[in-house]
Formats: structure tokens, C-alpha cells, sequence
């Protein structure tokens, strides 16, 4: 691994320009640079496993092979031969499959790409499936794999005991009618299957060309829309502004990169908010002043004004009018007080906001401002208002009238005591009609800072008033810093990923059991564990089927911890006690009248209730929201509901209109717009 190690001084980078006042701390930086020239040096992570699995006795097929490239080249342990379709004559899908010759428990495999500098064949578009008698085939994986160089890719999945695996290429990364593989392994897991417990369970793997650092479900295709950096297994080193992104459609599986250079934006570590003219505005990063807009309705990336202030690892929030409210941000763009400012999409313009002071939101973080102002916890509220509830213990009102204003709304405190900084924690509004937050994990410093099981339920009502604050439950099961979360349709919050230990780039101490939490008991539950480590750069996002996608973690060049996938979880409400679907609620039709939506169905209903769709990255998915809706029957299987007309409740932008049957088993959504 290339490693450089700079140490710096905060507050001291930019003369005249760092907070007053605020104590500067030394720290190490870890730097990691630029992809890898050969295959030697990971830069994906491996599965979780006991090592490779011996391939003597294997036995290998394959649909079509050039005479001296056999498909036995591809595990003969010979990096420099290669398996190689038909030349002419022949073209995708081209498939591979190996008897191991007896049953294996496995999670992954890996396929080297050919190592003599020609870039035919290369594998772009592809599915891994396994079987245990050659006949019956189960897809573990499926996706697109980065083809623009001869790295090492994997597919890792939940552990499965398999006799035989395939590996079928459909497309190739030029586009060619060829495939070619130099190597492939498979890894023997650590234990067998987990067995199905009434959990829920966790799906095919998606393999990414690129690391899903950043997520956002665009209501129009209901397809999902994920993004890196500059490149994409990397975030630092940037000298262009440009972003890799990749479209994922959940219909048909299919996994689209495209390189986004046309807005001169390099969108790592943004702000996100989609605003109330239903364009998604991402802001900051690694280009530090930029802002980019997506249009779901083109699904064209379109450039924006640029701040007032430069940020990176700032939070935003859509506000009760349509603008969008930031703050904070000091990861790029300079270490000094980064007061609040505000976009209003009519105008396409940046105002400052210079009495919404950051100072009263900054937590007591090892390494000072550059990570104390970072990924603010903001909800959006009533009259423009803005509800800040953490990281920091202390929680804070800001207004976005005139220069705006802050004004504190209490400490982060309940019968237990006061709750630490929460660096990295997650907070979800699961019912927004009640005010009512669930807060939970983190850690009191950015980073080599343990983390806290804590949980908390906060109630907000009118703006610049204290909130209440108590202890949810007993707390989470496991402590949790990095993780993500998704608000449910039934008001349940899932909770995935994290570490018990804080630390960027690294995969150690993960948790790899999530949660559910339930507001009507007050308690967490377990959920059925996976094997994929999410962590640092992870996110997860609400689905218009009511699944939950669990996606990424890593990008840090050439290391081992770069997670170029993601899962969807199968929360237990759409399943039967014996694992099979269960029978849902169809909405044949939804219309909004106003602020009354009309719903028919095919079968009886008991709730339905509205997500916002969301947005995520580095923990913060400030779009999600959930507003309960009551129904009232006004025929057979007809409803009619009222949708709350405070914009602050239900703030503008899409809506997932989900109903539930009476056995709590939601409906796939339809979506509603309240846009500006």
C-alpha cells in the first residue's frame, strides 16, 4: 500500500482565517494515492473468508475458447495465461464454470483480468451464480465491474455451500464480442449459511464499477443513482473536476456508469438535498465551491451556482419553502467558522447567512474544527426553521429570515445523563407529524474514538423552543460509529453497518448484525447478519418496494478496503415465518387533490403513511422522513387520506406513498410530488 504521512497544524493552514478561539491540535493525516498498475495490490476488499480454496482436482468448462487459450488457463495459477473466447464468430454473454469436485461453503470469488497489456475481453457487465448439482442455479451477484484496468475484481456474497460456480460475462468493456479471464478463485467462508430465523434476509449482491460513496433514488425511474469521487476506488490526489457516477435500475439489475465531467464538479464528500423544485442539489466536496444539480426528470447533470462560503463534509437541509439551508464543512475549502447560507432554486442563487453561526453546533473533536463542524444532524421544520440535533450534545434552532439566527434548543440529555459529541451517528425522523427523532451511535471524536450504543428519542414542536429528550430504550445492541439507517414504512428504523471503533478506511471491529428499532415497544431487535463489511463511506437507502439498499464503504486508492458493492435487505414484513414472500397490497391508483390523496387498492388496507425519498452520504441522509397518514374508508378497497398542510411536516419535494394490510405487509409505493 502507498501511504504518505504528513502532519499538520490546525488552524494554521490559512493565515487570518482560522476560528478564534478554537484550540489548535496536531494530527496525522493518512494519505492514499492513485490506482495501482498491478494486479498485485488490492485495491477491493476481499471477502470475509478462511483464504482461498484449493483448486486441484478442479474442473472447468466454458462456452467458447481460442485455440491455446483453454478455459483451464484460468486456473492453472498462471498469472501471465489466460482463458479467451472464439476471436471471431462469437459473442456475449460468454460464461465460465468450475466443479470444485465437492461442496464448499464460500462468499466470494475473484476474477483476475488478463496481465499482457490488451484490454480485450475484459469483463464489464457480468452475473455470478452457484448451484450444487450443476443444474439448478442460484445468482449470488450481479453487476457491472470496473473495465477500465487489469486490477483484481470480486464478487463477494452471503456464504453459500456450492459444489459449482459460473461466472457469465454479458457485456464487454469496449464493447467487444469477447471475454477473457486470467484467474479464478473462490474463497471458503468462515462458517456455513446462516440459517433463516424470521430476520429478514439479505439479497444478491450488486457489484458497482465504482464505490458508492454518495446514493440517491430518483423518484421519476425509481432507479438508484450512486457516485465516487474524480475516480473511482479514490478521493484524494484530485486534479480533475469531474465525478464517477453509476446508474442502478432494481427492475431489470442493471448497473450504467458514466463519467460526469460536464458540470466541473468533483462531488466527493457533499451536501445533498433535494430541493422544492425537485432537482437534487449537491454541493462542495472536493470541489469545494461548486454546486451541481440533478434534474430527475431529464436525468442530466446540470451546473449551479457556486457558495459564498467553500465546504466539504457539510450537511444541507430542504426547508419548509423549497430552499436549501448548509452549514458547517471545514473538511475542504479552508479550517474557519463556516457560517450557514441558503439556495433558492426560483433564483438559482447562494445568500449568506451571517448570524446562523456555526459555533454553537461544533463538537469537542480531537482534531479541532476540521472535523467538528462535519455532517450536521438538520431537519428541516416549521417557517423556515431548521432543527440541528446533533453531533454535537448541544442542540441548536436555526432561522434562515434575513442575516438568520441560532438559538439553543437544549443538550442532548436524558434521565441517563448527558450524551456525548456523537461524530458519524445517525438521526431519522420517523414521524415527522409528531415531531419525533430517533438518534442513536457515533462516536465523540471523528476518528480512533470509540463508539457509544447510545439512542435517544428527541421532540421538537414549535421552532426555538427546547426539545425533549429521552433515552430510547436501553439503547442499541452494539455501538456503532460509520453505520447507516432507513426509516421503514410502518415507522420502524433500520439500522446497519458501523464499527465499534472509529477509524476511516479501515474494516476492523464492524458490526455486522443490524437492528430494527420499533417506536410502538421502545426496543431494539436484532436482524439476520450479513457478511459484508459497510463502514466508513457506507449508505443505505429506503426503496420504493419497502427493501432497504446497503451499499460501499472505502475509496481510499490502493487498499484493501474498497467496497465496490452494495445489498438489498428484505425487511421481515414482506416475508412469511417461513421465508417466502408474503402476499402484499397493490395501489392501483393514487391522486392528490390538494392536500387529499385518494387511494384504491386490490385487497383491504389498515395505514399508509409517506417517505420522503431520500439522499446519503458519510452517514447523513437528511432527505428521509416519515409522516403517518390516517385513512378513511369511502368504498370496497377505496381510502381517502389528508395530508398534513404544514411544509415544515410535509416539506416539499417526493414523496413513496406506501399502504399496509391489517399483518403490518406494505404495498410497493407510489410516488407523489409536492414540489414549490
Amino acid at each position: 500500500m502507498k501511504l504518505t504521512t504528513e502532519t499538520v497544524l490546525l488552524g494554521a493552514l490559512l493565515a487570518g482565517q482560522a476560528a478564534a478561539g478554537l484550540v489548535p491540535r496536531s494530527f496525522t493525516v493518512k494519505q492514499h494515492y492513485h490506482e495501482n498498475s498491478t494486479f498485485s495490490k488490492l485495491f477491493a476488499a476481499p471477502p470475509i473468508a478462511n483464504g482461498e480454496i484449493d483448486r486441484a482436482g478442479w474442473k472447468v468448462t466454458c462456452d467458447s475458447f481460442e485455440p491455446g487459450n483453454e478455459c483451464s488457463k484460468a486456473i492453472d495459477g498462471n498469472n501471465d495465461t489466460f482463458w479467451h473466447t472464439k476471436f471471431e464468430g462469437s459473442n456475449v454473454p460468454h460464461q465460465i464454470v468450475v466443479d470444485f469436485g465437492s461442496t464448499h461453503n464460500i462468499n466470494g470469488i475473484s476474477a483476475l483480468p488478463r496481465q499482457d497489456g490488451n484490454d480485450h475481453g475484459y469483463m464489464a457487465q457480468h452475473d455470478v451464480a452457484v448451484s450444487t448439482d450443476g443444474s439448478n442455479w442460484e445468482t449470488v451477484a450481479a453487476g457491472t465491474w470496473y473495465g477500465g484496468d487489469k486490477t483484481l475484481k470480486y464478487a463477494n456474497f452471503e456464504t453459500r455451500t456450492v459444489r459449482y460456480v459460473r461466472v457469465r460475462a454479458t457485456s464487454e468493456a469496449n464493447g467487444g464480442p469477447w471475454t477473457s479471464l486470467a484467474e479464478l478463485k473462490a474463497y471458503a467462508a468462515k462458517t456455513g449459511p446462516a440459517p433463516y430465523a424470521g430476520l429478514g434476509k439479505w439479497g444478491a449482491t450488486i457489484d458497482f464499477p465504482t464505490v458508492p460513496v454518495a446514493a440517491a433514488v430518483d423518484p421519476v425511474s425509481g432507479k438508484v443513482l450512486v457516485w465516487s469521487s474524480y475516480t473511482y476506488d479514490n478521493y484524494l490526489g484530485s486534479t480533475q473536476d469531474r465525478v464517477f457516477t453509476s446508474l442502478w435500475d432494481p427492475a431489470t439489475g442493471a448497473v450504467t456508469p458514466k463519467l460526469v465531467d460536464d458540470t466541473d464538479h468533483d462531488m466527493f464528500c457533499p451536501g445533498i438535498s433535494i430541493d422544492g423544485a425537485g432537482q437534487m442539489v449537491v454541493t462542495g466536496g472536493n470541489s469545494a465551491s461548486k454546486t451541481t444539480l440533478y434534474d430527475f426528470a431529464s436525468g442530466a447533470w446540470l451546473p449551479g451556482p457556486d457558495m459564498t462560503v467553500a465546504r466539504g463534509y457539510q450537511a444541507s437541509a430542504t426547508l419548509s419553502d423549497g430552499r436549501v439551508f448548509t452549514i458547517g464543512g471545514c473538511w475542504s475549502g479552508g479550517w474557519f467558522d463556516k457560517n450557514g447560507e441558503v439556495y433558492d432554486p426560483r433564483a438559482r442563487t447562494w445568500t449568506g447567512l451571517p448570524q446562523a453561526l456555526v459555533r454553537p453546533m461544533l463538537t469537542a473533536d480531537a482534531q479541532g474544527i476540521y472535523r467538528a463542524d462535519n455532517h450536521a444532524w438538520l431537519f428541516g421544520w416549521r417557517n423556515g426553521s431548521v432543527f440541528q440535533a446533533g453531533p454535537s450534545t448541544a442542540m441548536n434552532w436555526y432561522a434562515t429570515a434575513g442575516n438568520g439566527s441560532v438559538s439553543p434548543a437544549g443538550q442532548r440529555r436524558s434521565d441517563r445523563g448527558a450524551d456525548a459529541d456523537a461524530m458519524n451517528g445517525n438521526a431519522v425522523m420517523f414521524d415527522a407529524l409528531a415531531g419525533r427523532i430517533l438518534a442513536f451511535g457515533g462516536a465523540p471524536s471523528y476518528q480512533d474514538s470509540q463508539a457509544s450504543a447510545a439512542a435517544h428519542l428527541i421532540t421538537i414542536g414549535d421552532p426555538g423552543k427546547p426539545a425533549d429528550v429521552r433515552f430510547a430504550s436501553n439503547g442499541l445492541w452494539s455501538p456503532r460509529a460509520f453505520h447507516t439507517s432507513a426509516v421503514l414504512p410502518d415507522g420502524t428504523v433500520f439500522i446497519t453497518g458501523g464499527q465499534s471503533y472509529a477509524v476511516p478506511f479501515s474494516d476492523e471491529t464492524p458490526q455486522l448484525t443490524p437492528e430494527l428499532y420499533d417506536p410502538a415497544a421502545d426496543a431494539f431487535y436484532k436482524q439476520q447478519p450479513n457478511s459484508i463489511v459497510r463502514v466508513y463511506h457506507s449508505v443505505a437507502l429506503l426503496l420504493p418496494d419497502a427493501t432497504v439498499l446497503s451499499a460501499g464503504g472505502g475509496l481510499c486508492g490502493d487498499c484493501n478496503t474498497n467496497h465496490f458493492d452494495g445489498q438489498v435487505f428484505t425487511p421481515q414484513y414482506l416475508l412469511t415465518k417461513d421465508g417466502q414472500p408474503a402476499v402484499r397490497p397493490v395501489i392501483r391508483s393514487a391522486t392528490l387533490s390538494g392536500r387529499t390523496v385518494a387511494i384504491e387498492t386490490d385487497s383491504s388496507v389498515a395505514s399508509a403513511s409517506l417517505i420522503r425519498f431520500g439522499t446519503a452520504t458519510h452517514t447523513v441522509n437528511t432527505d428521509q422522513r416519515r409522516v403517518p397518514l390516517t385513512l378513511v374508508r369511502v368504498g370496497t378497497n377505496r381510502y381517502t387520506a389528508e395530508v398534513p398542510a404544514d411544509t415544515g411536516v410535509v416539506l416539499p419535494g417526493y414523496y413513496m406513498l406506501f399502504v399496509m394490510n391489517e399483518k403490518g405487509v406494505p404495498s410497493v409505493s407510489k410516488t407523489l410530488n409536492f414540489l414549490v
